[in-house]
C-alpha cells in the first residue's frame, strides 16, 4: 500500500548545500588547529551524533563544551554562504510530482529554517515545517520524527521520508516508516546502498520509488 504522506529532509537533499557543509566544517575545524576535510571523505564519514563525526576527523574526543563552540563556528559560517546556495536540480519538480501531503522535517534550527523555506517559495508545499528548538543540534532524528508525526496525526506506517543519510533511514524505521534515500546529499552513494535500503539517484526518481513503497 502507497503511503499517504511524505516527509522531506532538508539539508543535503532538498537543499544543495553539501559544499557549503564542508566549508563550514572545515572552518570549525580549522579554530582547533584542525585539518581540512574534503567533499569525499566528509561524505565516507559524516554521521550522527555529529560530536562523533568531529571526534573521528580531528583524531581526538570532543567534549561536549567544545562540540558547542564548534557547532556555533560551523553555523556561524553556514549562514554567510547561504546566499550562494541553491535547491537540488529537481527539487521544485519532485515536490510537485507526490500527490499525497507533504510535510519538511529538519535538523536546522527552526527560527531560521521557516524563512529559508520561505525565501525558496516552498512554504505552501509542506502541511508543516519543524527544525530543531534547540541551542544545539547535532543528535538523532528519529525522536523528532516521531514528535513530528505526532503533530500531523501521521501514523508511522502510512508515513515515508525522503532523506540522504543512514540516520535517516534509521528515524524512519523506528516509527515504522518507509524510506528512500538519496544519493546526492552528505553520505557517500556507496555506504547508502550498502545499507540495504532503496536509494534514488534523483529526487524525482526517490519520489517515484517512494510512491512505490
Amino acid at each position: 500500500m502507497t503511503a499517504e504522506h511524505l516527509v522531506w529532509d532538508w539539508n543535503g537533499t532538498l537543499l544543495d548545500d553539501l559544499h557549503l557543509v564542508v566549508s563550514s566544517t572545515n572552518t570549525a575545524f580549522a579554530s582547533v588547529g584542525g585539518r581540512d576535510v574534503g567533499a569525499d571523505e566528509h561524505r565516507r564519514a559524516f554521521r550522527r551524533p555529529v560530536a562523533d563525526f568531529y571526534a573521528e576527523m580531528l583524531g581526538r574526543a570532543v567534549e561536549a563544551e567544545e562540540f558547542g563552540r564548534l557547532d556555533r563556528i560551523f553555523h556561524d559560517a553556514y549562514r554567510l554562504g547561504l546566499t550562494d546556495v541553491s535547491l537540488a536540480a529537481d527539487a521544485q519538480a519532485a515536490i510537485q510530482s507526490w500527490t499525497g501531503s507533504q510535510s519538511l522535517l529538519s535538523m536546522w534550527f527552526h527560527h531560521e529554517l521557516v524563512p529559508a523555506v520561505e525565501g525558496y517559495g516552498l512554504t505552501g508545499s509542506f502541511t508543516r515545517i519543524d527544525g530543531l528548538k534547540v541551542e544545539l543540534g547535532g543528535g538523532y532524528k528519529a525522536g523528532h520524527l516521531k514528535l513530528h508525526l505526532a503533530e500531523l496525526g501521521v501514523a508511522g506506517p502510512d508515513a515515508v521520508l525522503i532523506g540522504d543519510s543512514i540516520d535517516d533511514a534509521e528515524a524512519a524505521e523506528s516509527v515504522g516508516a518507509a524510506v528512500v534515500l538519496y544519493t546526492g546529499g552528505f553520505t557517500d552513494p556507496a555506504r547508502l546502498r550498502e545499507s540495504g535500503r532503496p536509494v534514488a539517484d534523483t529526487l524525482v526518481d526517490a519520489v517515484k520509488m517512494a510512491m512505490s513503497l
